[in-house]
């Protein structure tokens, strides 16, 4: 997935500014595909460029309201149905989880410790998000919905993971 399609997408439902986009990925997609602000606006500069989305409206200070253009929803519906996700194997986590037979066994289970904690913290971070937004029937919010729940059956599996291997260590 690209920040392109990220885009694109959030585009799809109705136009936005930068900043719009910005609290969008804060709220709605942070979990799955974290962007900076320099991130979103170096993106919509080269979508507008690329002729992907227009430029709909320009307020006070520069504020720019962008529109999902014929040719962007033809690419994001390229990008869903004919093209294959990428599966990212690298994983940091369980890279050091690998080698932690070089630590003593309590150091070994003090970060799988921390894993547990990292992974109640994030399903907590999870549940707050699902109560603060006022869900409705669009087609973000459902499908919003599934990713959020995505999120947290992750963490809730990763906890209980953590929870086992720290028995395994001897």
């Amino acid at each position: 997935m690209s920040l392109k399609h990220a885009l694109l997408g959030l585009l799809s439902e109705h136009p936005a500014s930068g900043y719009d986009l910005l609290k969008r990925f804060e709220t709605s997609l942070a979990n799955v595909w974290p962007a900076t602000q320099s991130q979103i606006y170096t993106e919509l500069t080269k979508l507008a460029g690329s002729g992907l989305i227009t430029v709909a409206a320009e307020g006070p200070r520069g504020r720019k309201e962008y529109a999902l253009a014929d040719e962007g929803l033809t690419e994001l519906r390229h990008w869903l149905t004919e093209t294959r996700p990428q599966r990212n194997i690298r994983s940091d986590l369980l890279l050091r989880v690998f080698f932690l037979g070089v630590l003593p066994p309590e150091r070994a289970r003090a970060y799988l410790a921390q894993l547990i904690e990292m992974s109640e913290a994030e399903h907590e971070q999870l549940k707050q998000l699902d109560a603060a937004i006022d869900w409705d029937d669009d087609d973000l919010s459902v499908y919003g919905r599934i990713v959020l729940e995505y999120g947290l059956r992750f963490n809730a599996m990763r906890r209980e993971w953590a929870e086992w291997a720290a028995t395994q260590i001897k």
